[in-house]
Protein backbone atom coordinates (compact mmCIF):
# COMPACT_ATOMS: atom_id res chain seq x y z
CA UNK A 1 0.00 0.00 0.00
CA UNK A 2 1.24 3.20 -1.00
CA UNK A 3 2.07 6.03 1.78
CA UNK A 4 -0.57 8.80 2.52
CA UNK A 5 0.84 11.93 0.43
CA UNK A 6 0.42 14.44 3.09
CA UNK A 7 2.96 16.93 2.28
CA UNK A 8 3.87 19.41 -0.40
CA UNK A 9 6.92 17.62 -1.38
CA UNK A 10 5.42 14.23 -1.71
CA UNK A 11 2.45 15.95 -3.36
CA UNK A 12 4.95 17.59 -5.93
CA UNK A 13 7.27 14.01 -6.47
CA UNK A 14 3.55 11.95 -7.05
CA UNK A 15 2.43 15.04 -9.48
CA UNK A 16 6.13 14.10 -11.69
CA UNK A 17 5.16 10.89 -11.64
CA UNK A 18 1.59 11.33 -12.70
CA UNK A 19 2.83 13.42 -15.64
CA UNK A 20 5.44 10.54 -16.80
CA UNK A 21 2.59 7.88 -17.08
CA UNK A 22 0.69 6.97 -19.36
CA UNK A 23 -3.14 6.17 -20.65
CA UNK A 24 -6.30 7.15 -18.66
CA UNK A 25 -6.14 8.11 -15.20
CA UNK A 26 -8.38 6.52 -12.48
CA UNK A 27 -9.85 9.05 -9.72
CA UNK A 28 -12.00 8.23 -6.69
CA UNK A 29 -12.84 10.43 -3.77
CA UNK A 30 -14.11 9.34 -0.32
CA UNK A 31 -16.24 11.69 1.38
CA UNK A 32 -17.96 11.68 4.67
CA UNK A 33 -21.34 12.85 3.63
CA UNK A 34 -23.08 10.82 6.28
CA UNK A 35 -21.26 12.28 8.93
CA UNK A 36 -20.27 16.20 7.94
CA UNK A 37 -22.74 18.42 6.13
CA UNK A 38 -21.50 19.17 2.40
CA UNK A 39 -19.64 17.27 0.01
CA UNK A 40 -15.81 17.57 0.58
CA UNK A 41 -13.59 15.01 -0.64
CA UNK A 42 -11.60 13.77 2.59
CA UNK A 43 -9.31 10.95 0.78
CA UNK A 44 -8.37 11.36 -3.34
CA UNK A 45 -7.13 7.99 -5.08
CA UNK A 46 -5.41 8.03 -8.22
CA UNK A 47 -3.97 5.75 -10.69
CA UNK A 48 -1.96 5.71 -13.93
CA UNK A 49 -0.02 3.25 -15.96
CA UNK A 50 3.35 3.99 -15.05
CA UNK A 51 2.55 5.80 -12.01
CA UNK A 52 1.32 3.92 -9.96
CA UNK A 53 -1.54 4.67 -6.84
CA UNK A 54 -1.46 7.92 -5.17
CA UNK A 55 -3.51 8.31 -2.12
CA UNK A 56 -3.73 12.06 -1.85
CA UNK A 57 -4.69 13.51 1.77
CA UNK A 58 -6.80 16.96 0.61
CA UNK A 59 -7.08 17.87 4.22
CA UNK A 60 -3.35 19.46 4.63
CA UNK A 61 -3.31 20.00 0.96
CA UNK A 62 -7.05 21.65 -0.67
CA UNK A 63 -5.06 22.80 -3.10
CA UNK A 64 -4.27 20.11 -5.96
CA UNK A 65 -3.60 22.40 -9.07
CA UNK A 66 -0.31 20.62 -9.23
CA UNK A 67 -2.08 17.14 -9.82
CA UNK A 68 -4.40 19.10 -12.37
CA UNK A 69 -1.76 20.31 -14.03
CA UNK A 70 -0.42 17.11 -14.11
CA UNK A 71 -3.53 15.09 -15.89
CA UNK A 72 -5.47 17.85 -17.14
CA UNK A 73 -5.36 16.43 -20.57
CA UNK A 74 -5.79 12.92 -20.33
CA UNK A 75 -9.04 10.68 -19.95
CA UNK A 76 -10.26 10.39 -16.24
CA UNK A 77 -11.98 7.02 -15.43
CA UNK A 78 -14.78 7.15 -12.64
CA UNK A 79 -17.48 5.43 -11.18
CA UNK A 80 -20.73 7.70 -10.58
CA UNK A 81 -18.85 10.55 -11.84
CA UNK A 82 -21.55 12.73 -10.44
CA UNK A 83 -20.82 12.08 -7.00
CA UNK A 84 -17.63 13.11 -7.06
CA UNK A 85 -16.96 15.84 -9.41
CA UNK A 86 -18.42 18.79 -7.52
CA UNK A 87 -15.58 17.79 -4.46
CA UNK A 88 -12.90 17.30 -7.06
CA UNK A 89 -13.95 20.88 -8.27
CA UNK A 90 -13.33 22.31 -5.33
CA UNK A 91 -9.80 20.79 -4.44
CA UNK A 92 -8.55 21.95 -8.06
CA UNK A 93 -9.40 18.81 -10.05
CA UNK A 94 -11.28 19.22 -13.33
CA UNK A 95 -11.28 16.49 -16.16
CA UNK A 96 -11.63 17.37 -19.60
CA UNK A 97 -12.79 14.03 -20.67
CA UNK A 98 -14.60 11.52 -18.43
CA UNK A 99 -15.47 7.82 -18.65
CA UNK A 100 -18.21 6.91 -16.35
CA UNK A 101 -18.01 3.16 -15.65
CA UNK A 102 -21.12 3.14 -13.64
CA UNK A 103 -22.95 4.86 -16.52
CA UNK A 104 -21.38 2.45 -18.98
CA UNK A 105 -22.67 -0.76 -17.14
CA UNK A 106 -25.67 1.04 -17.25
CA UNK A 107 -25.79 1.69 -21.18
CA UNK A 108 -24.08 -2.07 -21.37
CA UNK A 109 -27.49 -3.18 -19.40
CA UNK A 110 -25.51 -4.96 -16.47
CA UNK A 111 -28.36 -5.76 -13.52
CA UNK A 112 -25.94 -4.32 -10.96
CA UNK A 113 -24.33 -1.18 -11.27
CA UNK A 114 -22.56 -0.62 -8.21
CA UNK A 115 -18.44 -0.78 -8.44
CA UNK A 116 -18.06 -4.10 -6.67
CA UNK A 117 -20.81 -5.36 -8.52
CA UNK A 118 -19.12 -4.41 -12.06
CA UNK A 119 -15.76 -5.16 -11.17
CA UNK A 120 -16.54 -8.38 -9.77
CA UNK A 121 -19.21 -9.63 -12.93
CA UNK A 122 -16.68 -8.20 -15.26
CA UNK A 123 -13.19 -8.88 -14.03
CA UNK A 124 -14.54 -11.67 -11.38
CA UNK A 125 -12.55 -9.60 -8.36
CA UNK A 126 -14.50 -8.70 -5.18
CA UNK A 127 -13.93 -5.41 -3.82
CA UNK A 128 -13.55 -4.85 0.06
CA UNK A 129 -16.53 -2.12 -0.08
CA UNK A 130 -17.00 -2.17 3.81
CA UNK A 131 -15.64 1.56 4.65
CA UNK A 132 -16.95 3.11 1.69
CA UNK A 133 -19.46 4.72 4.00
CA UNK A 134 -17.09 5.26 7.23
CA UNK A 135 -16.43 8.91 8.41
CA UNK A 136 -13.54 9.53 6.20
CA UNK A 137 -12.42 12.94 7.65
CA UNK A 138 -11.28 10.61 10.64
CA UNK A 139 -7.84 11.22 11.10
CA UNK A 140 -5.35 9.87 10.78
CA UNK A 141 -6.94 7.92 8.59
CA UNK A 142 -7.03 3.83 9.69
CA UNK A 143 -4.77 1.48 7.40
CA UNK A 144 -7.57 -0.79 7.28
CA UNK A 145 -9.57 1.72 5.60
CA UNK A 146 -6.74 2.42 2.72
CA UNK A 147 -6.40 -0.83 2.09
Amino acid sequence: MPPVIETSTQLVEYAEALRSGTGPVAVDAERASGYRYGQRAYLVQIRRNGSGTGLIDPVPLPDLSVIQDAIGDAEWVLHAANQDLPCLAEIGLVPKRIFDTELAARLAGLPRVGLGAVVESLLGFSLQKGHSAADWSTRPLPEEWLV
